[in-house]
């Protein structure tokens, strides 16, 4: 389980993210959501710890992240906006170096990696340079990374960015399959056809604050409209 508490982030004079609180349930995938500039990004990044929140907190299966960051990245699996893969490396020596930065002996590395293989459906890519592959195979690569060491947390910041139809649909399979699994995940996007989809329950931020929050029935019965994307949409104008 992932929450959020009160969580506030400045650069500057620039608030990026004033007072965020949500939580996110194990085998549930909750959606954040909000205009470009909302906070979401600085959010997650609170979250998985890459930035430290200047008040509020974070909570992962019941480990403060602010206080223990080191012990809430172990229990987190991330998927970072554009996130870079090793060109020169084999897609398996990638998956293999974030496996030993997680702190997994050689054994759980192989038997993780024949697993994720056949759970994403990488098999022929495996031993290849990964430089020259496509959107697609780059994003199988790096979700291996994000679940080598099989954590209950996963974040996801918009996964889907740049693939194509076929992609992005073999992409929400995998994702339902993670909630089947009762894995708790945040997923970020900006295609409300994704979040109708995938989502239980939606967290909405716009000006660094949640303006709207709940399953997509009660989102669009908040906002009066039956279009998730309209709710959306008067939320943020409200």
């Amino acid at each position: 389980m992932i929450e959020a508490r009160a969580l506030g982030k400045s650069f500057g004079k620039v608030t990026a993210v004033e007072e965020v609180s949500f939580a996110a349930a194990n085998g549930q995938i909750t959606g954040l959501l909000g205009p470009n500039g909302a906070g979401k990004s600085t959010t997650l990044r609170m979250l998985y710890t890459v930035l430290t929140p200047d008040h509020g907190t974070a909570i992962v299966d019941g480990i403060d992240v602010v206080a223990q960051p080191a012990e809430g990245r172990r229990r987190l699996g991330v998927f970072s906006h554009n996130p870079g893969i090793y060109p020169n490396l084999t897609a398996r020596e990638n998956i293999v170096y974030f496996g030993r930065l997680c702190g997994l002996d050689n054994e759980r590395i192989e038997r993780r990696i024949v697993e994720l293989a056949d759970f994403l459906g990488m098999q022929e890519i495996l031993d290849r340079r990964t430089k020259g592959f496509s959107q697609g195979q780059r994003t199988k690569v790096a979700l291996a990374r994000c679940l080598i060491h099989e954590p209950g947390n996963i974040i996801l910041d918009e996964p889907t960015n740049g693939l194509d139809v076929m992609s992005t649909r073999s992409l929400r399979e995998l994702i339902a399959r993670l909630r089947e699994a009762g894995k708790c995940i945040v997923f970020s996007s900006h295609i409300m056809q994704e979040v109708a989809a995938l989502c239980d329950q939606i967290v909405i931020v716009n000006g660094g604050r949640v303006v709207a929050a709940g399953s997509p029935d009660e989102i669009r019965a908040q906002t009066g409209t039956a279009d998730l994307e309209e709710s959306f949409v008067r939320t943020i104008e409200a």
